[in-house]
Order: structure tokens, then C-alpha cells, then sequence
């Protein structure tokens, strides 16, 4: 593997370390934006007020717009329950802009060290996020923030993380308890303490899936082959470009190529290449729409390695997939330190036909066989069950608990403070005693 791309981390994970400069600049710039979110939650009976007034309650921290999908269902079941929640976003032009939340705030935090200053100086109870590494990189641990959660933004295996991706969070919202297991073998073998971990479900899923449901049947068109591949080495236009591409263009169906979002900066070169050569005359469509619904609806199959949207494919809208051996290093991951083999790795074969080099050729009759084959809907049946707990309900029990997290810090807090308030009473009386004058005797 190349040595940048070994060494390549995503706006959540990064790899930059912070200047002494910005940081001092961030506290001034930021200290100010935090004032003005600390009025807002002033107003309130409630017995959290003295909290909130020091403390934003919860806020979500989204480090792209492209996770909007991840936390609009959540914002939503927020808003429904007319709690105060602050957005943070690195998304200048992010959807919840265009949102008439009440009780919901976006706030536009900038990108890379400029978002991260303003997290490592935030001032909250409970922070949720899908970007993993806190604590690792740029995102610190802010000595103001009482409680962080993780979410993960796709249905599979938690260890799919740069080294110690969720070490440092304090609790992790999962949708399998394979998942739970994970995260459980990793502690051990880490000596972390055991954190909380909630089966809540797959929020972003829910809404696909009704959205789906609601959307009616797809009108009649001609058999759509979606490639929506991973970026770097192991993902399939870095193994098999125009090899696979040519191939597909002669099986004279329509051919969507939605490449990962982070191949247009990471390679490229290679997509500025592929985009040139193939062109809607070739009947090839490039998608790089940040909802992917339509695109997923209107496609009868998928070609992909180990990219999250299989499952979005597969257990949303019910269709097969044809897979590559991705040949997947681990070691740069969490899943080096698992014993069993990764679960997307081990369900795939139950959700469709591996490609392998011999078969790029023939892949017009790989498509039809697997589009054909009924066998495929017990492994996405069986794959449903693994990994997505909950149907319907996942943004419910997720805000549940976030909420019971935040309860439980506002509970300590004012314990804390309860003691504290004690504890001078105490020391007060016990200096007024000292310097009480002693009674002369008569």
C-alpha cells in the first residue's frame, strides 16, 4: 500500500497536529461563539438551569454534510421532543441550514483545524459524532465536555476504524450485537474500562427504508449496474479501471459509477482519467449526488468491495450485490486486534457472487445470475438481523439514550455541586469557630 494513503486519515480521523498559534487564536475567536450558545440555553425552570447556563446540553458534531443523512432522523426526533440540541458542522453549505428547527442550532465550525480548535474548546454535557479518533488526532477530549458518544455512520463492523477509533468515547451507539462483542474484545485487550454500549438501531436506515416503502414502485427502465466502489488500493477502480469499466459498457446496460467521495482528492488523478474517457456517450453516468437514494432506487445491482452502501443496497432496497475479494489489510485498523473475521467479509458471500480477475470478462453473465438467483434473499434476510436491530426505531432509542446520558450528567453535577456547597459550610464554620475570641474568665 502506498505510503500516503497508509498514512491517509478522513476529516474525522486526521493526521495534522495542531500549531500553538492557531490554538491560542481559537481560544479567543471560539470563547467568544461559546458566549453567545451559553445565553442561549440560559432561559429554563428546569432542574438542569444551572447547568445549562454554563454548558450547551447536547451538541452533535458532524464533520461533512455527507452525514446528514446520519443525523437528520435523530435532529428530527430531537426537534420532535422540544429539546435544545447545537449542530456543529464543518459544511458550509450542510441541509440542516435549510431547516426551520426550533429547538435545533446549526452552527458552520469551519474545516480541518479550524472546526477541530473549536471542538477541543467546546463547552458541553454530551457530545455525539460519528467521526471516530478522539483523542487520537486533531479531535481532543475538551476538558469542558462531560460525556462523548459515538455513532457509527454504516450498518457493519465497528473495527472497520483507524487504531484506537473509539477507545476514547465514553459510550457507543451500536446496531448488532456483534458489534457489542467487538467493541467488548477490544476493551479487554486494551484494558480500557468498559464504556456503555446501547443496541439502538440504525436511524439513517429507518428513514431509507420508509422512504422506500413510500416511494412506491420503480418505473420500468433498462437493467442499471450501479459501481460504487472504496477508495485506495484494495477498492476496485484502483484494482480493475478500465478493465472492469470496458467490460460492463459492452454488456450494453446502463452504468452508474458513483466513486467514494474521498477518491476526488485522494486519487485524482485516476478519476479526473476515468471521468474523460468514459462520458455519457459511452453510457456511463457519473454520480456524486450527497443523497444516494435515488441512485440506490433505480439500480438493480451493485458492484462494490467493502463499502458501506452494500448494506444500505442490499437491506434497504432488498437487491443482490456482486463483491470483490478486497484483499484487506488490517493491520492500519481495530478489526488487527479482533480474532474472528471481520462480519462484512463473512455475511458477503451470502448476499451475492464474488468477482475474481477470471470472471471480469464474463461479467455481463455474473450480473444476470445474480440478479436471477433467489437464494440471495435468505443471506440479506440473515444479514438483516445481524446488523440491524430495531427496525423503525433507531432514532427513538438513540435520542433516549443520549438523553438518559445527559440526565446522568446533570444528576452529577449537581451532586458535585450539592457536596461542594456542603463542604464550604463546613469549612466556614469550622474557621468561624477558630476565630471566635475565647470566653475570659471571671
Amino acid at each position: 500500500m502506498d505510503f500516503m494513503k497508509v498514512l491517509y486519515i478522513d476529516p474525522g480521523t486526521g493526521g495534522m497536529l495542531f500549531t500553538v498559534l492557531f490554538g491560542l487564536f481559537g481560544v479567543v475567536v471560539f470563547s467568544m461563539r461559546a458566549l453567545a450558545m451559553r445565553l442561549k440555553f440560559s432561559v429554563g425552570s428546569d432542574k438542569s438551569a444551572k447547568i445549562n447556563n454554563k454548558k450547551i446540553p447536547i451538541a452533535i458534531f458532524a464533520e461533512s454534510k455527507r452525514y446528514w443523512n446520519t443525523f437528520a432522523p435523530i435532529l428530527d426526533e430531537f426537534e420532535k421532543r422540544k429539546k435544545n440540541v447545537v449542530y456543529l458542522t464543518c459544511s458550509e453549505d450542510d441541509p440542516v441550514f435549510k431547516k426551520k428547527y426550533e429547538y435545533v442550532s446549526a452552527e458552520f465550525i469551519g474545516e480541518g483545524n479550524k472546526a477541530f480548535s473549536r471542538l477541543n474548546l467546546l463547552n458541553a454535557s454530551v457530545v455525539l459524532s460519528t467521526t471516530p479518533s478522539l483523542d487520537v488526532f486533531q479531535w481532543k477530549r475538551s476538558k469542558n465536555v462531560d460525556f462523548y458518544i459515538h455513532i457509527p455512520h454504516m450498518p457493519n463492523d465497528i473495527t472497520l476504524y483507524r487504531m484506537f477509533g473509539i477507545d476514547h468515547f465514553d459510550a457507543v451507539i451500536v446496531s448488532g450485537e456483534y458489534q457489542e462483542k467487538q467493541v467488548r474484545e477490544l476493551e479487554e485487550k486494551r484494558g480500557i474500562a468498559k464504556r456503555d454500549i446501547a443496541l439502538c438501531g440504525i436511524p439513517y436506515m429507518d428513514e431509507m427504508k420508509k422512504r422506500f416503502e413510500e416511494s412506491g414502485k420503480c418505473p420500468d427502465h433498462e437493467r442499471t449496474i450501479l459501481l460504487a466502489p472504496s477508495w485506495g488500493e484494495s477498492g476496485l477502480l484502483s484494482r480493475y479501471g478500465e478493465q472492469l469499466i470496458d467490460a460492463l459498457v459492452s454488456t450494453g446496460y446502463k452504468v452508474i459509477i458513483r466513486p467514494h467521495p474521498q477518491s476526488f482528492s485522494s486519487e485524482k488523478e485516476m478519476i479526473d482519467r476515468l471521468m474523460a474517457k468514459y462520458d455519457e456517450s459511452s453510457n456511463v453516468s457519473w454520480n456524486r449526488d450527497n443523497d444516494n437514494f435515488e441512485v440506490l432506487r433505480q439500480s438493480d445491482i451493485i458492484i462494490s468491495d467493502f463499502s458501506g452502501v452494500i448494506f444500505d443496497f442490499c437491506l434497504v432496497f432488498d437487491k443482490p450485490v456482486i463483491y470483490t475479494n478486497a484483499k484487506f489489510d488490517v493491520s492500519p485498523y481495530d478489526a488487527y486486534w479482533i480474532d474472528e473475521p471481520l462480519w462484512t467479509f463473512r455475511i458477503l458471500p451470502e448476499l451475492g457472487i464474488e468477482l475474481t480477475d477470471d470472471k471480469v470478462g464474463n461479467i455481463k453473465d455474473l450480473i444476470d445470475k445474480c440478479i436471477d438467483d433467489p437464494s440471495f434473499k435468505a443471506g440479506r434476510d440473515k444479514a438483516r438481523e445481524q446488523t440491524w436491530v430495531n427496525i423503525g426505531e433507531g432514532a427513538k432509542r438513540s435520542v433516549d439514550f443520549v438523553l438518559d446520558k445527559y440526565d446522568e450528567v446533570v444528576a452529577k453535577k449537581e451532586a458535585e455541586e450539592k457536596k461542594a456547597q456542603i463542604q464550604a459550610k463546613k469549612s466556614k464554620k469550622n474557621k468561624s469557630k477558630r476565630l471566635k475570641p475565647a470566653k475570659k474568665e471571671a
